[in-house]
């Protein structure tokens, strides 16, 4: 399966992010991608007001990927927010096109390093998988990547990999962070981990400001073994990775860390 990795910078306005998601679907489909991983927020940054832009998944922003997905015969995976029933909004993930239809909504909220999603942000609470050509792949956001129970969970599923989006919060130690917590959740559960952040706003030469996590890049898709395969640098890129199901299988009979479990099982 070839997934398509697309580290870009979305800015605070959904239509011209619609506008992002459509040219990088189509660089992404004529590399031969299958699927195409966009980052967390790819309906609008965080840092923008959430509620008076989420909208259902009915809606015309979901519409709109739905038919990019759709034109361009590939699975997307894009980040958007939708509305909660509480006045705050839901961290969504929509996967569409080539028969898959799902949403993911973010389980573990990012109320830490000064910022507090759950002010804004109500949490999901269902594992969530998708299907694309008979491969099983789980669907992960961002702060969820701190937590290897929901990797495992996916392994349990019977996920070959996870796609996990995100919008990364800049800081000291933060890109080490990124870069040891994917490739320690690729190992926990033994599959691949195609992790797709938002690129650096200011490698685009767009200033960041306040707390709010607008991405560091390094994006990167991480072995079975939890070895990384491939990786952006901080700026807008598109990456191109293979994943190989039967090294899932190989390194499972290697180390048998989910079959040794004795906790949490």
């Amino acid at each position: 399966m070839r997934i398509a990795l697309s580290q870009l910078t979305t800015g605070p306005e959904p239509g011209k992010n619609l506008a992002l998601i459509e040219e990088w679907t189509s660089r992404a489909a004529d590399a031969g991608a299958d699927v195409v991983v966009f980052p967390e927020a790819s309906m609008a940054c965080f840092g923008t007001p959430l509620a008076p832009l989420a909208e259902p998944l009915d809606g015309p922003w979901a519409g709109k990927v739905r038919a990019i997905a759709e034109a361009a015969g590939i699975t997307v995976v894009a980040g958007m927010f939708t509305p909660a029933s509480d006045g705050r909004v839901t961290n969504t993930l929509l996967a569409t096109g080539r028969g898959v239809e799902a949403t993911y909504d973010k389980i573990h909220l990012y109320d830490a390093f000064g910022f507090a999603e759950s002010d804004t942000v109500a949490a999901g609470s269902q594992v969530v998988t998708i299907d694309v050509q008979g491969v099983r792949l789980g669907l992960a956001t961002c702060y969820d990547v701190r937590f290897p129970e929901l990797f495992r969970a996916h392994a349990d599923a019977g996920a070959t990999a996870t796609l996990l989006a995100a919008s990364w919060g800049a800081g000291p130690g933060k890109v080490d962070q990124w870069e040891l917590l994917v490739r320690a959740r690729a190992l926990d559960a033994t599959l691949w981990v195609a992790a797709a952040g938002q690129a650096d706003p200011a490698a685009g030469g767009v200033a960041a400001t306040g707390t709010a996590p607008t991405g560091v890049g390094y994006s990167m898709i991480v072995g079975p073994d939890g070895t990384v395969r491939d990786r952006l640098g901080a700026g807008p890129e598109l990456l191109m990775t293979e994943v190989d199901a039967d090294e899932v299988a190989e390194v499972r009979a290697k180390i048998p860390v989910l079959a040794n479990r004795r906790l949490g099982t």
